[in-house]
């Protein structure tokens, strides 16, 4: 949607996600991310803190279940989403503005950590539907993708390292 501002944020989760479901069914899952710029003042020889940027933050269906099961506090993460501002009027009367991410993309970040990715079952189309669109495409379905359980593709680590890469011959890496 035009004018929406996208941004991407690096931080640390402020408190485990919290997984709730709509009355439709669907999981959202809310959590805050502090992010805290850094420099390095070359008259001290050390780091210095900048204030916190503290956001609110929400993702939905099958990503708010994979970061519910994923993530936890201190974890340090990579975020990515459109940046919503919010006015309202608090119990005494004082009219608030608060900014918050409904999230698009995220992830851990790997900078000082290590991670083992697994494709989560269920969520965005599934087996049976997989199925159907590759066979749409001209494709056989499950056998080709790249994350399969060490079916057709290749070895299950794909992309990732081993000795196979795990894919279709004729399917670009990314």
């Amino acid at each position: 949607m035009a004018g929406e501002v996208i941004i991407t944020v690096c931080g640390n989760l402020v408190d485990d996600p919290e997984l709730r479901w709509t009355n439709s069914g669907a999981a959202v899952a809310k959590f805050r991310l502090a992010s805290t710029p850094r420099t390095f003042d070359k008259q001290t020889n050390q780091w210095q803190d900048s204030e916190s940027l503290f956001l609110s933050c929400s993702v939905w269906r099958q990503a708010a279940e994979n970061v519910a099961e994923s993530l936890q506090k201190g974890m340090r993460v990579i975020v990515q989403g459109r940046l919503k501002q919010r006015s309202y009027e608090d119990r005494e009367g004082v009219k608030r503005t608060v900014y918050e991410l409904d999230v698009e993309e995220l992830g851990p970040s790997l900078r000082s950590a290590t991670a083992r990715v697994t494709k989560a079952s269920g969520g965005s189309g599934g087996g049976r539907q997989d199925a159907r669109q590759a066979a749409q495409r001209g494709g056989t379905g499950p056998a080709e993708d790249p994350w399969a359980s060490g079916q057709g593709g290749g070895s299950q680590q794909g992309a990732w390292g081993g000795n196979s890469g795990g894919y279709a011959e004729d399917a670009p890496p990314f």
